[in-house]
C-alpha cells in the first residue's frame, strides 16, 4: 500500500441503517445538503449557515491532521414514505416467503445431490409462494364477495342498510361489487412486482476469481414469466369462486365449462412455476404469450360475470377454496422441509469446522421454518382482517369459513407458547446468565468505573442472551403452531368435535387476530399520512425488502440493488483524485450494504485503486444474524477473502450492550493476563490467533478488525458531543474511536497503535516536521580584516 502524501484527504461516506434517518443525523451535524443523488438515493453533505456544502470534521492521523470530506447516502425513500409504500406491509408475507428463498444451504461443488436437493427446494418455494398469492386472493375475496356482495348486500338483510335497493336485487350488481375490488387488487400486486429502481447503467461485474460477499444479489431472470403466472392464477381464483369453487363443479353446461378452464389455468400455473427452472421451457414463453395468457384470465372473469343468473345468500365455494389452498400450502410446506434435511446436512461439511457460534442457524435448515411463518402470518392476516370486517358492519350473523376457527385456535396457541418463551426467556434466564456471570472481565477492561461496570455487565447478559437465544425462540413458536396446524386440519377432515377446553385458545386467538389486522391497518394508515411517524414500518420494510425477487415476484424492488451500484459509483468519482481515500462507513444494516459494495469493488476498481478504500462497520449484524441466516450469500471464506483483499481496512466499531449489532471479524474472545486474546480474520485472508488487545486512551480494545467500545462511555471527549448512560445500539457517532477506526480504514494508522495529536509530534512547525539546521565553524584565520 503506498504511504500517503502530504496532500492526503480521506472521504467517510456513511451509509444509513434500519429505519429510514435525516441527513442531519446521519451526518451528526446541525443542517445537511444533496450533493449528488435521483432524489430517491441522495447523498448528502454537512452545511453551513447558507446551505452550502462545508467539510467534514478534521482526522489526528500520521501525526497531523488529515482533511476529511464528510457524505451521507440515505436509502429511505425506498422503503418508506407515502401510500404505495405503506400498503407494502400488507405483502410481508409474500416478502419473508422470499427471504426463504435466499436463505437455503449453499450447494457444494461437485454434488449433483446437492444440485438436485437444491433445485427441488427452490421449484417447492416457487409453488408455496403461489399458493401463499392465491390464499390471498381468497381471503380477500371472502370479504368482498361473500361477507359483502352475497350476504350484506343480499335482499330483506338489515347489514348495509344505506346501500341502494338496486344494487340488491341485481346480481350482476351484487357479483361485480364484489369482483371488482379483487380486481383491482391484482392489478395493484402485477404493479408492485413489476416496479423496479432506476440505475445508472453500469460495465457488468467481472465475476471472474474466487467469490466475494454479496456476488448472487442478482434479480432472477425468470420474474417476468414469474409475475405473469401468478397474475394468472389470482384471475383464475377469482372466476373459480363464484362458480362454487374447486370442489363443486356447475351443474350447467356453460357454467362446466368455465370452471374447467379456470382448474386448468390453476394447475397450468402450478407446473410451470414447479419447473421454471428448465430453461428451454421458459424462453418458449415470451413477452406475447404472457399477454395472450393474461387476457385470456380476463376474459375468464368477465365470462363468469356474464353467465351468472343468481347471486347465492352465501357462496357456497368460498370454504373449499380457502382450505384446498391452505391444505395445500401446508403440504408444500412439509414437504419443503423434509427435503431440506438432507440439503442442508450435504452442506454441513462445508461449515463444520466452524465454531458454533458461526454456523448457519439450525444447521441450514431455516428456510423452512421462515416458509411456515409466511404461510401462518398470511392465513392470519386474511383471517384476522375478515374478523376485523365482521365487526366493522355491525352484524355478528355474517359467516366465516369454519376453517378460520381452528386458524384462531392456532394463534391462540402461538401467543401462548411465545408469552410463557417470553416470561422464561427475559425473566429467568437473563437474570441466571448476569448472577452466574458477575462482571464479564472484558467489561473491567473496558469500564473504569465500579458503578458503569455493574449497569454494562447487566446489559451485556441481555444483549449476548438475545443474540442466541430469540431466533430459537421462534423456531419453537413456529414449529408449536406449525404441529397445532397440522393436529387441527387433521381434526377438520376427519370432521371431529372440538374439544371445549380449545375455546378460551380461540378467544384468545380472535383477540389476536383482530388486533393484528387492526394494528396493521393503522400502521399502513400512519405511514401513508405521516410518513415521519413510520419508523416501525421503515424497519420491517428495510429488513425484508434487501433481497432481490426470486421465489415471489410481489414484493417491493430491492433496494441494494440500487444502493451499491450508486455507492460504488460515487466512491470511483472520489477514487478519480490520486490523493483520496475513501471510507464506507455503515451504521447497522448499512455495513452490510458497504461490505457488499467494498466486495464489488474489488472485483472492479485496479489494484493501485482498491488499496484507497476501507469499510467501517458501526453495530452491525453481520456475524451473529446475516452471516448464520443466509449461509449461501455471504459465506464464511468471502468474508475471510473481502479482509484479505482490503488488507485490514475492515473496521468494526461494535458493543457488547448492543443486541443488534456485535462483532463482524473476530469471535472466540477471552481475557488472560488482563490482555484480550480471539480468533479472526486476517490481512492475507485467512483465519487464525489475533495479537492480543490492550485498552486504548478512549478506553476501547482493538482486537483484529473489531473495535470494542466502552459503554457507557468513560467521560467526554474533546470534539465530540455527550451521550451519557448505556447507549446500547444508538450513538456510535458519540464515541471519539469512530474516527480512529475511520484513519484506520483509510490505512493511515496502524491499529493497536495511539493516535499522537500534531501539535505533540510537531510543536514548533505544525504539520511540517524541524528541519536540522547547519552548523558553521568560524575560521577567523583567512579573514581579510
Amino acid at each position: 500500500m503506498p504511504l500517503p502524501g502530504p496532500d492526503a484527504r480521506v472521504v467517510e461516506i456513511r451509509v444509513a441503517g434500519l429505519v429510514g434517518t435525516t441527513g442531519e443525523a446521519l451526518l451528526d451535524a446541525t443542517a445537511a445538503v444533496d450533493v449528488a443523488g435521483d432524489g430517491i438515493g441522495q447523498f448528502t453533505r454537512p452545511a453551513d449557515r447558507l446551505r452550502r456544502p462545508a467539510p467534514g470534521p478534521v482526522l489526528q492521523a500520521l501525526g497531523r491532521t488529515v482533511p476529511r470530506i464528510l457524505e451521507g447516502y440515505l436509502w429511505s425513500r425506498m422503503t418508506s414514505g407515502g401510500v404505495a409504500k405503506a400498503t407494502w406491509a400488507l405483502l410481508f408475507p409474500f416478502s419473508l416467503a422470499n427471504v426463504a428463498h435466499w436463505m437455503l444451504p449453499p450447494v457444494p461443488e461437485r454434488s449433483r445431490v446437492a444440485r438436485v436437493l437444491a433445485a427441488v427446494c427452490r421449484s417447492l418455494l416457487r409453488v408455496a409462494s403461489l399458493a401463499l398469492t392465491m390464499l390471498l386472493i381468497s381471503q380477500v375475496a371472502v370479504i368482498t364477495l361473500d361477507l359483502v356482495a352475497a350476504q350484506c348486500l343480499a335482499p330483506n338483510t338489515g347489514c348495509l342498510d344505506w346501500a341502494p335497493s338496486w344494487s340488491r336485487e341485481s346480481p350482476v350488481a351484487r357479483l361485480s361489487a364484489g369482483l371488482l375490488p379483487l380486481l383491482v387488487l391484482i392489478f395493484l400486486l402485477h404493479l408492485i412486482s413489476s416496479t423496479n429502481w432506476p440505475v445508472e447503467p453500469s460495465k457488468p461485474v467481472d465475476a471472474i476469481g474466487d467469490p466475494l460477499p454479496g456476488d448472487d444479489l442478482r434479480t432472477s431472470p425468470d420474474t417476468p414469466l414469474l409475475r405473469c403466472l401468478h397474475t394468472l392464477s389470482a384471475l383464475a381464483c377469482v372466476a373459480l369462486l363464484p362458480l362454487g369453487g374447486p370442489l363443486r363443479p356447475p351443474s350447467d353446461a356453460f357454467g362446466a365449462a368455465l370452471w374447467g378452464v379456470a382448474v386448468g389455468l390453476i394447475a397450468l400455473g402450478l407446473i410451470l412455476v414447479a419447473v421454471l427452472d428448465v430453461r428451454v421451457l421458459t424462453r418458449a414463453i415470451g413477452r406475447w404469450t404472457q399477454r395472450l395468457v393474461l387476457g385470456l384470465g380476463l376474459a375468464l372473469v368477465v365470462a363468469v360475470v356474464v353467465q351468472v343468473r343468481e347471486m347465492p345468500q352465501a357462496l357456497p365455494g368460498t370454504q373449499g377454496m380457502v382450505e384446498v389452498i391452505g391444505s395445500g400450502l401446508l403440504v408444500v410446506v412439509v414437504l419443503f422441509a423434509l427435503l431440506l434435511i438432507p440439503a442442508a446436512l450435504v452442506a454441513r461439511r462445508g461449515w463444520s469446522a466452524l465454531p458454533r457460534r458461526l454456523r448457519p442457524w439450525m444447521g441450514g435448515w431455516a428456510a423452512a421454518p421462515a416458509l411456515a411463518l409466511a404461510g401462518l402470518l398470511g392465513g392470519g392476516f386474511g383471517a384476522g382482517v375478515a374478523i376485523a370486517a365482521r365487526k366493522l358492519l355491525g352484524t355478528d350473523d355474517l359467516v366465516l369459513p369454519r376453517g378460520y376457527t381452528l386458524l384462531t385456535m392456532v394463534w391462540g396457541v402461538g401467543i401462548v407458547v411465545a408469552a410463557a418463551l417470553a416470561v422464561f426467556g427475559f425473566a429467568g434466564a437473563v437474570p441466571r446468565r448476569r448472577r452466574k456471570r458477575g462482571v464479564p472481565k472484558v467489561v473491567e477492561m473496558l469500564q473504569d468505573k465500579p458503578e458503569d461496570s455493574e449497569e454494562a455487565a447487566a446489559a451485556w447478559a441481555r444483549s449476548a442472551w438475545e443474540r442466541r437465544r430469540l431466533h430459537q425462540l421462534v423456531l419453537a413458536v413456529v414449529l408449536v403452531m406449525s404441529a397445532a396446524t397440522l393436529a387441527l386440519l387433521t381434526v377438520r377432515i376427519g370432521d371431529l368435535p372440538l374439544p371445549t377446553w380449545l375455546d378460551p385458545l380461540s378467544a384468545l386467538g380472535v383477540f389476536a387476530l383482530g388486533a393484528l389486522a387492526a394494528g396493521l391497518l393503522r400502521v399502513v394508515y400512519t405511514a401513508a399520512t405521516s410518513p415521519e411517524r413510520s419508523r416501525h414500518l421503515g424497519a420491517l420494510a428495510d429488513l425484508v425488502c434487501f433481497w432481490p425477487r426470486a421465489a415471489h415476484p410481489t414484493v417491493p424492488p430491492c433496494y441494494a440493488l440500487k444502493v451499491v451500484p450508486e455507492l460504488a459509483a460515487r466512491t470511483r468519482t472520489h477514487l478519480a483524485e490520486p490523493n483520496t481515500r475513501v471510507v464506507l462507513a455503515g451504521y447497522n444494516l448499512g455495513g452490510l450494504l458497504a461490505v457488499v459494495t467494498a466486495a464489488r469493488l474489488m472485483r472492479e476498481l485496479p489494484e493501485a485503486d482498491r488499496s484507497r478504500v476501507g469499510v467501517l462497520t458501526a453495530g452491525s449484524p453481520l456475524q451473529w444474524g446475516y452471516q448464520r441466516a443466509f449461509p449461501a450469500v455471504l459465506p464464511h471464506k468471502t468474508l475471510a477473502r473481502l479482509f484479505g483483499r482490503l488488507d485490514g481496512r475492515w473496521r468494526g466499531l461494535s458493543r457488547g450492550t448492543d443486541t443488534f449489532g456485535g462483532g463482524v471479524t473476530t469471535w472466540r474472545h477471552e481475557v488472560k493476563d488482563g490482555k484480550l486474546h480471539g480468533v479472526g480474520y486476517l490481512p492475507d485472508g485467512t483465519v487464525g490467533p489475533l495479537v492480543p488487545a490492550e485498552c486504548g486512551n478512549s478506553g476501547a480494545v482493538v482486537l483484529g478488525g473489531d473495535h470494542w467500545l466502552p459503554d457507557p462511555l468513560r467521560a467526554p471527549s474533546p470534539g465530540h458531543r455527550w451521550a451519557p448512560g448505556v447507549c446500547r445500539h444508538a450513538d456510535y457517532l458519540a464515541d471519539p474511536e469512530w474516527d480512529r477506526a475511520v484513519a484506520c480504514a483509510a490505512g493511515l494508522e496502524i491499529p493497536g497503535k495511539p493516535m499522537r495529536p500534531a501539535a505533540e509530534q510537531f510543536p514548533l512547525f505544525g504539520d511540517l516536521p524541524p528541519v536540522e539546521r547547519p552548523r558553521f565553524k568560524l575560521d577567523l584565520r583567512h579573514s581579510p580584516n
